[in-house]
Order: structure tokens, then C-alpha cells, then sequence
């Protein structure tokens, strides 16, 4: 029975850190440059675990190490983006402009624009 694992796709990741331990396995002696330059074309175009393992079959560890399938599940649930989010604080801004010069005249009321930072950076900061 194979190990359903090995049909795993890999990602530039993973390629990448079987390239640096090859290396230190030709750094070792182990393969020569040749056996170095055949192998790392072949982890370039690797496309499954079990393609890129096979070319380390006989050699001792190190070897490319990979995160368990299931860990992209356990990762915490991010909170989606809001586009809007990020205009608050300069919206209010252009509010606080216009209301200078339209209604208030009063310059005191440009400290709307720091409270109004200070807040939904904490709202915003509680929320994540």
C-alpha cells in the first residue's frame, strides 16, 4: 500500500530546501557535480513529494522536510480584509476640513481627527 502523502503537491517552498540539502550533501562528497547538476534539474520540475523523496533514497538524512498536510487547517481564522477600513480615519479628516471652513471656525475641532485615530485603532486592534 503507498503512503498517500507522496502525492502531495509541493510548492517553490519545498524545492528550494531540497536544493539546499542537496547541496550539503555534495558539500559532504556524497554526489558529485554532475549527480548534483542531473538531480537538481529534476527538483526543479518535482511536482509531488514522492517525486522529489525519490532522489533522496540513497542518501542518509539530511532530507527535505515537510509540514503536515492537515497544520494548513489548524491555522487560526484570519479576519477578512475591509477595504473601507483604511479610509476612516482620512475621510474623517476631510470631514473635520470642511466643517472648518463651512460651519465651525473653530480650530479646536481638528482634534476630532486624532481622537477619531486613537479609537479605531483600538476598536480595530480588539477585533483581530
Amino acid at each position: 500500500m503507498s503512503d498517500p502523502s507522496r502525492d502531495i503537491r509541493i510548492g517553490d517552498t519545498e524545492r528550494q530546501q531540497a536544493l539546499q540539502v542537496l547541496g550539503e550533501h555534495m558539500s559532504a562528497g556524497r554526489i558529485d557535480i554532475d549527480e548534483y547538476g542531473e538531480r537538481s534539474a529534476r527538483i526543479t520540475t518535482a511536482k509531488t513529494r514522492g517525486e522529489l523523496m525519490s532522489l533522496f533514497h540513497d542518501l542518509p538524512d539530511p532530507r527535505p522536510q515537510f509540514v503536515t498536510p492537515m497544520a494548513m487547517f489548524n491555522e487560526p481564522a484570519k479576519v477578512p480584509a475591509r477595504r473601507w477600513e483604511g479610509a476612516v480615519v482620512p475621510v474623517v479628516g476631510v470631514a473635520v476640513v470642511i466643517a472648518f471652513f463651512v460651519l465651525v471656525k473653530n480650530p479646536l475641532i481638528f482634534l476630532l481627527i486624532p481622537a477619531v485615530a486613537i479609537l479605531w485603532g483600538r476598536w480595530n486592534g480588539r477585533r483581530r
